[in-house]
């Protein structure tokens, strides 16, 4: 039914590109998001009437007065009746304050056991009207020890058009990822680039490039048994979730969501 909500109102497409390499599996069905993967986020964002705050750098959480605080880089703390957590598992466990004594010894080792792979993802920007001349929309590379996939960004979402200029999007190798992790980006981009040079000599040269360090790509390794949630605190609650308590996919997404709201529901 998500499935569906999404393509009716066009915020999915069924993936209708050539992907050289993809792992196909017997009765799944690939979808793409057009207007790119936050597309989905803002939809429900959007339906759920929430007044979102971002870039909110959340550093402590702790007990006052039967309710949560929670404390932040910039601005002042802020108390909330319900806290729930879905960043990445090892920044649960970054967070300083009273949660550091909340989560028992049994959930600590949950939490410590959960993996994450580290890639980097490396963005090029094109001129409107610049021809990318490959006969794919993405590609799946097995052979390389930097590169391990590349997507003609706009053809791969069906959406090329001469208005808009074509972007490519590489992402690295899990080995690679892991051995550069802490190195300059600046220094990560040149070796990406020189290695994409080799697999696509015919790219012609970027208007822009990104380079993005992603620590925490994909999970690995998830919370044992995959429960979708773990409550930490029952009154006031705090719980946390996420893909790190299910999988990376999207359906691991909306199965933690679930379980995350019916957590909570008895608590509004």
């Amino acid at each position: 039914s998500f499935y569906e909500e999404l393509v009716s109102h066009g915020v999915l497409k069924p993936l209708a590109a050539p992907v050289e390499g993809m792992v196909v599996r017997e009765g799944s069905c690939n979808y793409v998001a057009p207007q790119g993967i936050s597309s989905v986020v803002k939809y429900y964002l959007e339906q759920s009437g929430a007044d979102v705050s971002y870039e909110q750098h959340v550093t402590h959480i702790s007990l006052r007065d039967g309710r949560w605080e929670v404390s932040r880089k910039a601005g002042p703390p802020e108390q909330f009746d319900v806290v729930i957590l879905t960043m990445p598992v090892p920044q649960i466990l970054q967070l300083q304050g009273d949660i550091v004594n909340i989560i028992n010894e049994s959930q600590k080792q949950q939490l410590e056991s959960v993996s994450y792979s580290s890639r980097y993802a490396l963005g090029l920007f094109y001129e409107a009207g610049t021809g990318i001349a490959v006969p794919w929309a993405a590609q799946y590379i097995t052979d390389n020890p930097c590169i391990r996939f590349i997507s003609i960004d706009n053809k791969k979402r069906n959406i090329e058009s001469p208005e808009v200029g074509p972007s490519v999007v590489v992402h690295t190798t899990v080995a690679f990822g892991s051995q550069h992790l802490d190195s300059d980006p600046a220094e990560v981009q040149q070796v990406i680039l020189s290695h994409l040079q080799r697999i696509v000599p015919s790219l012609p040269k970027p208007s822009s490039i990104k380079c993005q360090r992603w620590r925490y790509s994909q999970v690995t390794r998830a919370v044992p048994d995959c429960p979708g949630q773990m409550i930490l605190h029952t009154q006031p609650l705090l719980i946390c979730g996420g893909d790190g308590f299910t999988r990376s996919n999207f359906d691991g997404c909306i199965e933690s969501a679930m379980s995350l709201a019916e957590a909570v529901k008895p608590h509004l």
